[in-house]
């Protein structure tokens, strides 16, 4: 285990794949440890040859819980003091959900530490759902309500996951076993929904000159497909992809186009064009 002191807490992180490999920094999103990554992405970019750090935001143990609350901002410092301690400026990113928005920020506020970055299921507002569900998930674990495991793995699984995923029994069932072990709860989990509320930032993100693909995914409840395009349009340059038949957790339904996808933006010379251009997948996932 590797703990590091920056922008004023502990944060844990791990190192996988050959010390001479350009590197890949991975921010998961709210309520979920780095090790989510290791699941797919992290073998599939070491086999590719890159070095590939991934961490636990603040309020994930064994970084620092910070139950007193912070805010994205704090996390986009995190991440900054991370980058800088490792000796990682130049480097390329890949975010998920409020991870891919920290990403974001840090390519407005600090470009010259990135490379390339791939932003997943990712968002530049709140909606109206999302802005109800992050209340209303405060509200419950401010009155002091304790979900049963199962009932949450069942909640999150319709919430996360694609109508394809759900109606093949096999794959729910494991899914919901998956589910109820992983449930997140405690002040972390508070602190870090508190600081996924976020304003509007699509005008901001006119200004960000690094090279970005968004990934979204067709039946996303969380962040639909229309706010990560929302991303893409702002960011001059910025390419955009749906994913089909993935839900909010797209990154491991479908981790083969997802992966395939990051590889394909990370080998390519990128320079801004006038205007995102959108990929479509056929059924079986082919862009064109």
């Amino acid at each position: 285990m590797s703990l590091v002191t920056v922008n004023g807490i502990r944060l844990h992180y791990t190192v996988s794949g050959p010390a001479e490999g350009e590197t890949v920094v991975l921010v998961m999103g709210t309520g979920a440890g780095g090790r989510a990554w290791h699941l797919h992405q992290v073998p599939a970019l070491v086999d590719t040859g890159y070095r590939v750090v991934t961490y636990d935001n603040r309020g994930i143990p064994p970084t620092d819980v910070c139950a007193d609350g912070f805010t994205a901002q704090d996390l986009v410092g995190d991440l900054t003091g991370l980058i800088e301690h490792l000796g990682l400026a130049d480097c390329k990113l890949v975010g998920t959900s409020m991870g891919a928005y920290v990403v974001q920020e840090l390519a407005l506020q600090r470009p010259g530490l990135i490379r390339q970055a791939v932003l997943i299921a990712t968002r530049a507002r709140m909606g109206a759902l999302g802005t109800a569900l992050t209340r209303a998930e405060i509200e419950l674990m401010d009155a002091g309500v304790r979900l049963p495991a199962r009932y949450d793995a069942v909640t999150r699984a319709m919430q996360n996951l694609s109508p394809r995923t759900l109606a093949d029994d096999g794959r729910a069932s494991d899914w919901l076993d998956i589910l109820e072990l992983t449930a997140a709860d405690g002040p972390g989990l508070r602190a870090q929904l508190a600081a996924s509320r976020i304003p509007d930032r699509r005008d901001a993100y006119r200004n960000i000159t690094v090279p970005c693909h968004v990934i979204a995914f067709a039946d996303d409840q969380v962040t639909p497909p229309h706010l990560g395009r929302e991303v893409a349009d702002a960011i001059p340059g910025a390419t955009y992809e749906v994913v089909p038949d993935c839900g909010h957790y797209g990154y491991l339904e479908d981790p083969g186009t997802v992966n395939k996808s990051i590889v394909e933006f990370f080998r390519t010379v990128h320079r801004a064009p006038p205007a995102p251009r959108t990929i479509h997948h056929d059924a079986g996932g082919r862009g064109r």
